[in-house]
C-alpha cells in the first residue's frame, strides 16, 4: 500500500472515466437489446419500453439505499470485540482454572 490508501486503484481519473463508461455503454446495450426482443407484457406496465432495464436500475438503487440503512442499525464500534491491547495476552496470562 503505497500513501497508505488500500484501494487507490479507483481513485485514478482514468479508472474511474473508463468505469463511467462502461456502465454508459451497459445501460444503452441494454437498450437498445430491447429493439431486437418482443416483449408480451403479463400485467401492462411490463410491455413498454425499456421497463426491464428501468427496473433493475430502480431495485438497485433501493438496494443501495436499504445497505446503507442497515449499516447505520448494524454497525458497531471500534472495540465490540475487546479493546486492541486483548490481542497481545500471553499463554500464561490467560487463567486456565475454569
Amino acid at each position: 500500500m503505497k500513501n497508505g490508501k488500500e484501494f487507490d486503484w479507483f481513485d485514478r481519473p482514468g479508472v474511474r472515466r473508463g468505469l463511467w463508461r462502461a456502465l454508459c455503454l451497459a445501460c444503452l446495450v441494454a437498450l437498445v437489446g430491447e429493439f431486437f426482443v418482443k416483449r408480451k407484457g403479463h400485467f401492462g406496465i411490463d410491455g413498454m419500453f425499456g421497463f426491464f432495464a428501468l427496473l433493475g436500475f430502480v431495485t438497485c438503487v433501493v438496494a443501495i439505499f436499504l445497505v446503507k440503512v442497515l449499516g447505520v442499525w448494524l454497525r458497531r464500534s471500534e472495540d465490540y470485540y475487546g479493546p486492541e491491547d486483548a490481542e497481545d495476552m500471553k499463554p500464561e496470562d490467560v487463567d486456565e482454572s475454569l
